[in-house]
């Protein structure tokens, strides 16, 4: 594994329980900061201020669904919390912040590019990853070796999460942008969601079918891609549609002719969701067969599908740029919103 300075890197490994202590003990003081700073930053985005007390019958409502769907990753989560020195309800609100969030209460502008090519040169899945709060003083990146698993997995993380998109020693790789729409409700987030992919799928096909049986609680979009498929997922109140292709972008309007009229993202986010797609298809066409990192890292940085910041938090912008090689257990990442930043490179060996 490579170790890069500035960008925490914490190996969790063991069973369960031992995985969450390894993650909350890494990382305890910063994510007590992160709870302390205005509840995760939630009170510097919601219109009306939120407490750990008032949250908590949701919190809890969220927290049986994770332990009935994938109760591995719940002792997960009470491993965190012991290692971290939290409680169960601050390490679950760690993992659904952005269900919490929600999007009718804070109207979306949209977030994260992605795209995919596989069968022309070297399989790459790549994305910049957009969020509001200010998040990208909580990044890390987590190798996770599961207790009687052979398989490793490399995963981003924002301040304490399992999960958010990474890779596995068997070849898959998962990014995830969001779309809006349905009821957002309790159960299984999709970060959370991906984590379970990349410790239990070894390819798309397998990844496909695990999303099935997950009660999903929010809408988003999955990329998925192996050494010779790639697919996009759009998820929306339990309605799922799957498109593969060799090479495709999604970025935060629906696309499936199924579902496109349950989307409900704003028309400021729709205007930009647009232009970004046209654009990383334009540069995807020009993209050489085997494009380096710093290729892909070009046209990610490029407006308009690098958002930069404008200064509020309350609206998305580009805390992180990544290009994940799945067949060489490869992640890129430029942390930050600078896009001439250092590159950090993770590998599984």
């Amino acid at each position: 594994m490579t170790r890069v300075p500035d960008v925490p890197f914490v190996r969790v490994e063991g069973d369960a329980r031992a995985r969450g202590r390894a993650h909350g003990t890494a990382r305890a003081t910063a994510l007590r900061a992160f709870l302390d700073d205005d509840l995760c930053r939630l009170n510097r985005i919601l219109w009306r201020p939120v407490s750990l007390a008032t949250l908590g019958p949701t919190i809890d409502t969220y927290w049986t669904s994770i332990a009935a769907a994938v109760p591995e990753l719940a002792e997960e989560i009470d491993g965190l919390a012991e290692g971290a020195g939290l409680s169960r309800r601050e390490a679950v609100l760690l993992q659904v912040r952005r269900e919490v969030l929600g999007y009718r209460k804070v109207p979306a502008h949209g977030d994260c590019t992605a795209y995919a090519r596989v069968g022309h040169g070297t399989p790459v899945l790549a994305q910049t990853v957009d969020l509001n709060g200010d998040l990208a003083d909580q990044i890390a990146v987590l190798e996770v070796a599961r207790a009687g698993s052979p398989g490793r997995a490399l995963v981003l993380s924002f301040g304490g999460q399992l999960g958010y998109l990474g890779l596995n020693d068997a070849g898959l790789a998962i990014g995830i942008n969001l779309i809006v729409g349905g009821t957002w409700k309790p159960g299984v987030p999709p970060y959370l969601a991906v984590r379970y992919l990349l410790d239990h799928a070894r390819d798309v096909k397998e990844g496909v079918e695990l999303l099935q049986t997950l009660p999903l609680a929010s809408s988003r979009n999955l990329v998925l891609c192996d050494r010779s498929r790639a697919a996009w997922v759009e998820l929306v109140d339990g309605r799922m549609r799957t498109v593969s292709a060799p090479v495709f972008a999604h970025t935060n309007h629906i696309l499936h002719p199924d579902l496109t009229a349950q989307d409900e993202v704003n028309r400021f986010a729709r205007r930009s969701s647009v232009r970004r797609l046209e654009a990383c298809v334009t540069g995807l066409a020009g993209l050489r067969a085997n494009a380096t990192a710093a290729e892909h890292f070009a046209l990610l940085s490029a407006p308009p599908v690098h958002v930069a910041a404008n200064g509020d938090i309350r609206h998305e912008h580009t805390v992180a740029t990544v290009v994940l090689f799945p067949a060489h257990g490869e992640l890129h990442l430029r942390p930050g919103g600078r896009v001439d930043g250092p590159v950090r490179v993770f590998t599984l060996r």
